[in-house]
C-alpha cells in the first residue's frame, strides 16, 4: 500500500519522504486493525477521537501565539529586547499563512503531527470501512477491505 497517498499539500511537499512515509504507515497501521478487529461502535469512537486530532495549521498557531506571548512578557520585564521574539513567532505565522508551511512546520511534523487533509484521508478511510459508503466490496478480506478504503478516500 505504499502508493495509497496521493495528496498533494504544501506540508507534504515540503517534509522530508522519511517523515512523510511514517505519518502514512500509522495511517496505514490504524485503517488495518480497524478493518480486522473494530466493530462499528469501535469505529465511530476513533473517528471522535480524529475530530479531536490537532493538525499542523493549529500546532502552529498555538505554538507561535505563546511564542509572542511569551517575547512580549520577557520584554515588559526586560526592557524590549525579547519582543523580537514576537515578531519573529509573526513572522513565521506570516509565512505559514502565505504558503502553508514555515519553519516551525518542519519539527511539528517530523512529531507526527499531519495536515488537515491527512487526518480527513484516515477520517474517510474509517468511515468507508465503517459502511457510510458504497465503494467497499464486502469480499476479499480485511486487508483487501483497508486497501479498498484507503483508495476510496483518495478519491
Amino acid at each position: 500500500m505504499e502508493t495509497w497517498n496521493q495528496s498533494s499539500d504544501s506540508a507534504r511537499n515540503h517534509t522530508p519522504l522519511m517523515v512523510n512515509r511514517r505519518i502514512d504507515e500509522h495511517v496505514e497501521a490504524c485503517v488495518r486493525h480497524m478493518a480486522t478487529h473494530a466493530d462499528r461502535p469501535e469505529m465511530s469512537r476513533y473517528l471522535q477521537r480524529l475530530e479531536r486530532e490537532w493538525d499542523l495549521n493549529r500546532a502552529v498557531m498555538v505554538c507561535t501565539a505563546a511564542l509572542g506571548t511569551l517575547g512580549l512578557l520577557l520584554g515588559k520585564k526586560d526592557g524590549g529586547r525579547w519582543r523580537v521574539l514576537s515578531a519573529v513567532a509573526a513572522g513565521v505565522l506570516l509565512q505559514h499563512g502565505v504558503f502553508g508551511f514555515g519553519p516551525l512546520s518542519a519539527p511539528l511534523r517530523a512529531l507526527g503531527i499531519r495536515s488537515r487533509r491527512e487526518i480527513d484521508l484516515e477520517k474517510f478511510a474509517i468511515k468507508a470501512l465503517r459502511g457510510d459508503f458504497e465503494r467497499i466490496p464486502n469480499d476479499g478480506g480485511p486487508m483487501a477491505k483497508a486497501n479498498a478504503a484507503l483508495v476510496a478516500a483518495q478519491s
